[in-house]
């Protein structure tokens, strides 16, 4: 185990996260995180910007490319309605022989290393845990540790970025922590071209049917504005698969509408009638997938 000292306490330090990732399409969006992470200047800081949309959407794989390109060691905290301040920072853990050890989370691990921090579905946060990150969103970039009774300053090299869910499961985040998480980086759905990479890049044996299948499938969810993710299209020709191999199921066609069935809802198909269900239920922010215009008709329907 690696430790470091500060402040009189000894830290048992995370581990980095090993496992490469690639980020597929949408080059802008990798461009804008890193001009986040860039020193102009002696004297300027890096921004903390927060990475939005839907889950599934590639908000962590961002994030984890950046790190990648910038190469340094990357952490990913995940968040949860449960994170206390205690977990996000430093945590004591009591051994068998009845000693006390301090373990950093990754986060800490990162502004101890210089490495890059990743705090994955932030807004599941509650404020409380927010509070305790606030000194270190700001100029004075440190953190405060009750439980090692220490003040941990982050490293020149340290960079960080949230991932957040634009859906209804999380906490509102407070306007002051929403303050030094800037810019606003929103992941949008992907093109026909870039989508089609990303389930290759995921499965690179699945058969050029069914990738042709899953991907037309998730272009015409996505026109209808519906929440289907790539990382939904991922599951579905990982469970095609399995039941082609498995003989459950002999037909290609047939295996991919039974794994849409099972794994997004016996009426998944049905773009019209879930788009309607989105929208009742208030899950819709852009309304016009549900307009016709004169330039979906084709001549002879004006």
């Amino acid at each position: 185990m690696r430790r470091a000292r500060i402040s009189e306490t000894d830290l048992v330090l995370a581990e980095p996260v090993t496992k490469g990732t690639r980020w597929i399409g949408q080059q802008e969006l990798l461009e804008q995180l890193l001009a986040c992470w860039t020193m102009v200047t002696d004297g300027d800081l890096p921004l903390c910007p927060r990475i939005v949309g839907q889950p599934g959407m590639g908000k962590t794989t961002l994030a984890q490319a950046a790190a990648e390109a910038m190469d340094q060691p990357v952490f990913i905290f995940q968040c949860t309605m449960d994170t206390r301040p205690e977990d996000l920072l430093v945590t004591p853990v009591l051994s068998e022989s009845g000693n006390i050890s301090y373990h950093a989370s990754g986060l800490v691990t990162a502004m101890i290393d210089g490495g890059i921090a990743i705090l994955d579905e932030a807004n599941r946060m509650s404020e409380k845990s927010w509070a305790s990150l606030a000194p270190l969103l700001d100029h004075r970039r440190y953190v405060e540790s009750i439980v090692a009774g220490a003040r941990i300053d982050a490293h020149d090299d340290f960079r960080c970025c949230v991932t957040m869910n634009d859906d209804a499961s999380t906490y509102e985040v407070p306007d002051y922590i929403v303050s030094r998480l800037q810019p606003m980086i929103e992941i949008g759905f992907p093109s026909h071209e870039d989508e089609l990479a990303i389930l290759e890049y995921n499965i690179d044996f699945a058969p050029e049917d069914l990738l042709d299948l899953t991907c037309g499938f998730l272009q015409e969810a996505h026109r209808f504005r519906l929440n289907y993710s790539t990382r939904d299209g991922v599951n579905i020709m990982r469970y095609a698969i399995k039941l082609q191999h498995s003989g459950l199921s002999q037909d290609p066609a047939d295996a991919f509408h039974r794994a849409v069935e099972q794994i997004l809802g016996p009426d998944a198909e049905d773009f019209e009638a879930r788009a309607r269900g989105q929208f009742m239920l208030g899950n819709v922010q852009d309304f016009s997938g549900f307009f016709t215009t004169p330039e979906d008709l084709g001549e002879d329907e004006r």
